[in-house]
């Protein structure tokens, strides 16, 4: 619980000295890169300071040279904060439209090309993933996690087919994530967080030219996806047709 009162009140402290220092600048410049800095070193120095070690593996395969959509499990509130700071340059996210309404907050919002959505609206849903094409067209990444809402049990729930809408739409390539770890220092539904290791695994990029279509996408995120779980919370992969073959030709036997 002291972990968490202390990354909190360090938030606490460093928001409004964001908010008289890093907004003014920003809406003056009308560069948002300061403001962006400034809070990456922030949201990764509160999850320091509650004893969480975070290490990566795979972020080489990553040329931060390329625009991509960073596609994760989620099953903690540590999660962005943990992750987002890794990613080389800029991230876009989908924000709750509700939040965009907040004077100052929603500007510097707009202003880091975050995506407004509206889930319980289809036809707003289309228009946000529209619109984070047109934030990657930019060159800004973007990062979702596919699942749409935190797991209880660190298993995959299953996925939200928006992403793979939009990067069939957007034409980049998509980077699987697997978070492994924040589940056991800040489960669902328990305020406190307790010392200990999150591992974040970028795996090799899927290339627009090996998508498939959208729901053949889906599988193959999915499955990277789980490949990189502990093998307790890993689902079993559907057995390929090539598989079931070798199967029967040992029933035969």
């Amino acid at each position: 619980m002291i972990r968490t009162i202390l990354m909190l009140a360090f938030w606490s402290v460093m928001l409004p000295l964001a908010a008289l220092v890093c907004f003014p600048w920003t809406f003056l410049t009308g560069n948002v890169n300061f403001l962006y800095r400034v809070a990456m070193w922030g949201a990764m120095t509160g999850v320091r300071l509650t004893g969480v070690q975070v290490q990566t593996v795979g972020l080489d395969r990553v040329d931060p040279a390329r625009t991509y959509i960073f596609m994760s499990n989620h099953v903690s509130n540590l999660d962005p904060p943990i992750l987002i700071p890794l990613i080389p340059r800029r991230t876009s996210v989908m924000a709750k439209k509700e939040v965009f309404s907040y004077p100052i907050l929603g500007r510097a919002m707009h202003m880091g090309s975050l995506v407004p959505v509206d889930r319980g609206n289809r036809e707003a849903g289309i228009a946000a993933v529209q619109a984070a094409a047109e934030v990657m067209r930019q060159g800004i990444n973007m990062t979702i996690y596919v699942e749409g809402k935190r797991s209880l049990d660190g298993r995959l729930l299953p996925f939200k087919k928006g992403p793979f809408y939009l990067a069939m739409e957007a034409g980049v390539p998509v980077v699987p994530v697997t978070i492994v770890g924040s589940h056991h220092v800040m489960p669902k539904g328990r305020f406190s967080i307790k010392p200990g290791v999150v591992t974040v695994i970028f795996h090799e990029p899927i290339e627009p030219k090996d998508f498939g279509d959208r729901e053949n996408l889906m599988e193959k995120v999915r499955a990277v996806i789980n490949r990189g779980l502990p093998s307790h919370y890993q689902e079993e992969e559907p057995e390929t047709p090539k598989d079931t073959k070798i199967h029967e030709g040992i029933r035969n036997v």
